[in-house]
């Protein structure tokens, strides 16, 4: 199957930061229950992660935990301070991630040019040796080092908080 552009733009930006990682083709999938099917191979933490809006709808948020983690919305609003958090429409990922719906990932911070999205990793992320996204599309996954999703959030700008969820 040949790399989608959208993929090949984070495979380029990936390269010129110096990232290796790791490309693992299988079929389209959209949720967590479909993608463990495909997992044998990787031997990083498994992302997920959630594209959330505040109430008003001016402040996003990209949550990014393992796949184990359940995430407790009315506790996360609190640790954030936000009124009330909901997951985001397919208009706003598109807005400001340039992904859709099932392809969401920190790879789509590329796209956000303003630096609009907050991002907020799981603290239980720290341990991994590695963590395994998509590249903006359903059909792969890539695995980088843990150290190398910290050098890729701070080359892209946007506001990294840290937190136990």
């Amino acid at each position: 199957m040949p790399v989608a552009e959208v993929e090949r733009k984070i495979l380029e930006t990936l390269d010129k930061l110096g990232i290796a990682y790791v490309r693992h083709e299988h079929p389209p999938v959209a949720t967590v229950e479909e993608a463990e099917k495909h997992w044998s191979g990787l031997k990083g933490t498994h992302c997920k992660n959630l594209f959330l809006r505040n109430y008003k709808g001016n402040r996003h948020y990209l949550v990014i935990a393992p796949v184990t983690r359940g995430i407790d919305l009315k506790r996360l609003n609190a640790m954030l301070g936000e009124d009330r958090l909901s997951f985001a429409s397919p208009e706003r990922l598109g807005r400001w991630l340039g992904v859709e719906p099932g392809s969401v990932s920190p790879f789509g911070l590329v796209n956000d040019a303003t630096h609009h999205v907050r991002v907020v990793c799981d603290q239980a992320l720290r341990p991994s040796p590695a963590l395994g996204f998509h590249p903006n599309v359903n059909t792969a996954t890539l695995e980088i080092a843990f150290a190398d999703f910290e050098k890729f959030l701070a080359s892209c700008g946007n506001t990294v908080r840290w937190l136990e969820l």
